[in-house]
């Protein structure tokens, strides 16, 4: 059993990290210790790094202790970089948090800083300046290649930084290499947001935390209306939107809203949140109040006006897909379905059922007969194909003329075919090709049949019904 995590007192008394729980008991008998706990651990970082959503959205985990956030362009909301540093810092602390805050224009450089150094805001291209006494610890190398460069009296970045990079990356590698150029803001950082950088963002403070419902949407309402008024500058409609509650003490609640279709109407956007809260099972609790919400839009697409009175079609769809969107907002989204077509010519595989608010990115369409012309596919297809008895039909490639299905015949009055169709050979290479043929029978029922194979390969193929058309 070893100290892991140290609080200040304990620093002060001479204990540090690593050392036997024994050898620290031997030193203070009445020790206060606890078990580390690395899912409360990760649950509080997540917990932090929510709150910290107040002052920017794009928040990066550095477990697992730390939070990368990037203000770029956020400053000047708080009054400045010092006094967004200081109001987050004081937060913290109120939360009963001891945290170390740096600013700086390189991710890396901010990091080695908060951990190392003693420096709160790095002037802007000072970065390599800013980190040249520290250890080279910073660069979190294994232990072998730590101690050997520290044998050959290298100890701080600057000492490194001073050699050629060549050396370094022909022993060490390039990875090596490549920290040292970052953690002097030479060389840019990956960085990867916890969440997903929203395409518009909105949100309102207030002085006084807000707690009543009406006040809640009031301040919703508003936000939907500029928000679309922006969208409707840039000629887009929002696809997902992002309801976030930050409560005074921390907590924060999200709301997600999806829609079938790109919109930006506010009085729908507003609507469907309402059906979201409706349906929530654990209701939002305002605790002491909100004193930040914000309406964030996840997905955009192309949204050109429309003139309803030139087209009565484009009204009754949009009333379609509103009524789609608020079944899918109050039952979830994996309740209601529709069909989106897929790009093969597999009848089998031809549709798929999709959440009504899902965009599939494929360029498939839906197949669409001539004028005058009966649709190609029937409407109800059987999975899998029934088989069915042929009485009587033209060799070698004519449509039945009388078939029997389900223990009753049919007499066939009109037939269009035979419509060619191999299997994918990638799913299954011993699949027979089909021939497809669009029946009629003499009552005016229609049926979609195929043919598995051919009579030149074999004496009795199998026959199939695979449809019904309507």
């Amino acid at each position: 059993m070893r100290l892991v995590a140290l609080s200040r007192q304990a620093k002060r008394v001479g204990l540090v990290p690593g050392i036997s729980l024994a050898d620290a008991r031997a030193r203070i008998p009445d020790l206060w210790v606890e078990e580390m706990d690395h899912i409360a651990d990760a649950a509080l970082l997540d917990a932090v790094a929510d709150d910290c959503d107040r002052v920017t959205p794009i928040v990066m985990a550095d477990a697992p202790d730390g939070l990368t956030l990037d203000i770029t362009g956020c400053d000047h909301l708080f009054g400045g970089e010092a006094q967004l540093r200081l109001g987050l810092s004081r937060r913290l602390r109120r939360a009963g948090l001891h945290t170390r805050t740096v600013i700086a224009g390189a991710p890396d450089t901010a990091r080695a800083l908060a951990r190392f150094g003693h420096v709160a805001i790095v002037p802007p291209g000072a970065e390599a300046v800013a980190v040249r006494t520290l250890p080279i610890a910073v660069l979190n190398l294994n232990e072998k290649d730590r101690v050997a460069i520290s044998r050959a009296g290298l100890k701080t970045i600057g000492a490194l930084a001073e050699r050629p990079s060549q050396l370094f990356a022909s022993r060490f590698g390039e990875e090596m290499t490549h920290r040292l150029l970052r953690l002097q803001g030479i060389a840019p950082a990956p960085l990867t947001p916890r969440r997903a950088v929203p395409m518009l963002w909105l949100e309102r403070r207030f002085a006084e935390p807000i707690g009543r419902v009406e006040h809640v949407e009031a301040a919703l309402s508003e936000l939907a209306r500029d928000a679309c008024a922006c969208l409707g500058e840039r000629r887009e409609g929002g696809r997902v939107f992002e309801a976030c509650y930050f409560r005074a003490d921390g907590a924060v609640r999200r709301i997600l809203v999806e829609t079938g279709r790109p919109i930006r109407d506010p009085a729908i956007v507003l609507r469907l949140f309402r059906e979201r809260l409706d349906a929530l099972a654990d209701p939002i609790d305002p605790g002491f109040g909100f004193d930040l919400i914000r309406l964030s839009l996840l997905a955009t697409e192309t949204l050109a006006s429309l003139q309803s009175s030139l087209d009565g079609r484009a009204a009754e769809e949009d009333q379609v897909a509103d009524l789609a969107d608020r079944l899918s907002t109050r039952f979830g989204p994996e309740r209601v379905l529709r069909f989106a077509p897929e790009n093969t010519h597999d009848p089998a595989r031809a549709a798929r059922a999709v959440p009504a608010s899902f965009n599939p990115m494929t360029s498939a369409v839906w197949p669409v007969p001539e004028s005058g012309e009966p649709p190609l596919r029937p409407t109800q297809i059987f999975d899998p194909p029934q088989p069915i008895q042929i009485r009587l039909v033209e060799v070698p490639d004519g449509p039945p003329r009388r078939f029997s299905w389900r223990k009753k015949e049919f007499d066939v009055s009109r037939a269009e075919g035979p419509e060619r169709i191999a299997p994918e050979w990638w799913r299954a290479p011993d699949a027979a090709t089909r021939d497809y043929y669009r029946i009629e029978d003499v009552e005016g029922r229609r049926f979609w049949l195929f043919r598995a194979g051919d009579y030149a390969t074999n004496a009795n193929p199998a026959w199939y019904i695979h449809g019904v058309f309507a």
